[in-house]
């Protein structure tokens, strides 16, 4: 698996927005499906996406860590990162390798609401 320079530029901003996610300065934002922010271990998942470095061709073809699973007490979690061209979210982003181009949206979930 050969892994391009500007996939693995998307992969750095990529792990930047996952954990700094809190920073006001990042060009993104986190979505909690309802029934992970219903969960009262719900920052626990959070920490775990924060720290999720489980990347292999499986679950990261492309190089690009836009998405991993986590499990936590036995129920397995998903997340992923999302393109959009600005903070509406109209529009897919047509290059995610340009950070002033693309906003990100991280959006964690269950396993069963995916």
């Amino acid at each position: 698996m050969k892994i391009r320079k500007k996939n693995k530029l998307i992969a750095k901003l990529n792990d930047n927005l996952r954990k700094n996610i809190f920073d006001p300065n990042i060009n993104g934002q986190i979505v909690l499906t309802s029934g992970v922010s219903s969960l009262p271990f719900a920052f626990a998942i959070i920490e775990q996406v924060k720290n999720f470095n489980n990347f292999n061709e499986h679950n990261d073809p492309y190089g690009e860590h836009d998405f991993g699973e986590v499990l936590i007490n036995n129920i397995k979690f998903f997340w992923k990162i999302d393109y959009y061209e600005n903070k509406e979210m109209q529009y897919g982003s047509e290059d995610p390798s340009d950070n002033q181009k693309t906003f990100r949206v991280l959006t964690i979930m269950k396993g069963d609401e995916y």
